[in-house]
């Protein structure tokens, strides 16, 4: 899914449910702050989305553009309705989401999640997937592991779990070193241009 597809995801949904505010969560959220990121991170043919002010009507987007719907079949991509439950997401993330707003959304609105308050929601799941998408964020620069590391205590999950937590993302980092890659934070990192952490 690229950014245009997800466009016309909120587009469908704004028709379906006539509603004007959406949010966005899921790795497919990273379309909004990064518009066109490397193929890794777009990879999923599903868009997790919810009406800001009507989150009941989610289930209205996964009947009409979901998973084997006719839209799904059109396209090759779908939008799944979902609730704000459904990411563990650390505290303040509502003020920190990043708008979509064009001519390809008709005008209505989706907040796309922050990538760092993304890669928490990620690691917190801890999926294969998950493992994969949060190490591709780290090695192309798009999170800091210091930076995700102090952002741990804001994850809503008890003390124990958070500790849990901090172990994966240095387990994760120095993955990445011993592959050779190089990691935001360290000493000899430059960051990638218009890749702002």
């Amino acid at each position: 899914m690229n950014r245009e597809d997800l466009e016309h995801i909120i587009r469908a949904a704004a028709e379906i449910t006539n509603e004007y505010e959406f949010v966005v969560v899921g790795s497919q959220s990273i379309l909004g702050p990064i518009p066109n990121p490397p193929a890794i991170f777009t990879m999923s043919a599903e868009a997790d989305i919810y009406p800001l002010n009507a989150i009941h009507k989610a289930d209205e987007i996964d009947a009409a553009i979901g998973e084997g719907s006719r839209f799904h079949e059109t396209y090759g991509y779908y939008a799944q309705g979902v609730g704000p439950e459904t990411a563990c997401l650390p505290a303040g993330w509502q003020s920190r989401l990043q708008r979509i707003q064009t001519s390809g959304t008709n005008g209505r609105v989706a907040y796309c999640l922050d990538v760092l308050d993304l890669f928490m929601a990620k690691a917190a799941a801890d999926r294969d997937k998950d493992r994969v998408f949060c190490m591709a964020l780290i090695q192309h620069g798009y999170v800091s592991p210091d930076a995700a590391i102090n952002r741990v205590n804001d994850m809503p999950i008890e003390r124990a779990a958070q500790g849990r937590l901090r172990a994966r993302i240095k387990r994760w980092t120095n993955a990445l070193r011993e592959q050779g890659h190089e990691i935001p934070g360290d000493a000899a990192w430059i960051p990638p241009s218009g890749n702002a952490l």
